[in-house]
């Protein structure tokens, strides 16, 4: 999670290779007129993300139900967009009652505006204007409860960073001989969060590119 050009795909792929895990793109489930509105500098609102939340939480939840994980790039900059994608329960917390739901951890990766700003003034091909940073900024609800990961940094020290603390809350690739389906936490529970790897990509995570 974070605002755009914190690097939420470029780290977010590496991430899932490195896990063993599917990735998943949440831009990729934007309704057409919310894109449009983008690409028009037009800042959504919470209406507009309320059918875009619904569809990245069913995908949550359609992965844990086929026992897989998934690293999931999304910018979540409110809380209640995380709650929401959660499905009401935090990483380290549950539902009351107990029924049997995904777990969702999210990473956090935090860089200041005018390293944000200078990367998006240099960046092409996405819809997402530099003019809406401010008001991504703005709507910004810092996480207490994520892994929080320098994104000011090479692309590598953040994933190295990023598998750190996942690796602290149990989020850790499968054991050896098992497939992507079987992901599996230290303690035994299911994983915690995320979204599916997308195959290939990048070269290797030791490539200084900066995050985009």
């Amino acid at each position: 999670m974070g605002v755009s050009g914190s690097g939420k795909t470029t780290i977010g792929k590496r991430l899932a290779r490195r896990l063993g895990f599917e990735f998943a793109d949440a831009d990729a489930y934007h309704p057409q007129a919310n894109i449009d509105k983008m690409a028009a500098g037009v800042p959504l609102t919470d209406a507009d993300r309320r059918p875009w939340l619904a569809a990245l939480r069913a995908l949550i939840e359609a992965r844990a139900a086929g026992g897989r994980s998934l690293v999931l790039g999304c910018s979540a900059l409110k809380r209640s967009y995380r709650e929401a994608l959660a499905g009401e329960r935090a990483a380290d917390g549950g539902r009351a009652g107990g029924g049997r739901e995904p777990r969702v951890t999210f990473v956090y990766l935090r860089a200041d505006y005018d390293t944000i700003l200078e990367r998006m003034e240099r960046r092409q091909g996405h819809y997402m204007k530099a003019g809406m940073l401010e008001s991504q900024f703005r709507d910004l609800e810092e996480p207490q409860d994520a892994v929080t990961v320098d994104v000011t940094g090479s692309v590598a020290a953040a994933v190295r960073q990023a598998l750190s603390g996942l690796a602290g809350r149990g989020v850790t690739p499968p054991a050896p001989g098992r497939s992507d389906a079987e992901p599996r936490r230290r303690d035994g529970a299911p994983p915690r969060g995320g979204a599916p790897p997308q195959r290939g990509g990048h070269g290797g995570d030791d490539h200084e590119e900066e995050p985009t």
